[in-house]
């Protein structure tokens, strides 16, 4: 290997966005993280809903618009038969 060319690799101090700390090594000395396996749900088994953006708000108000357009839908048709 060349000399003087890579990066120190010193102790990092890794925070999770739920306060968890621990330490491991990289180039930097401090990370911020997300999420980590203390909160993740994968490792808590405790489903966590990050909403960004309101899609999922959006994705309920569009399948409450199919759902109404499907039962109206069905009310007509029903009601064209009995005629």
């Amino acid at each position: 290997m060349k000399a003087d060319i890579h990066p120190d690799y010193v102790e990092c101090r890794v925070t999770c966005s739920c306060g968890n700390t621990f330490t491991t090594r990289s180039t930097v000395p401090e990370l911020r993280a997300e999420l980590c396996a203390e909160c993740h749900p994968f490792y808590t088994g405790k489903q966590k809903l990050v909403d960004t953006g309101g899609r999922v708000e959006r994705f309920q108000r569009r399948y409450a618009k199919a759902d109404a357009a499907k039962t109206s839908a069905a009310k007509t048709s029903a009601a064209k038969k009995k005629a």
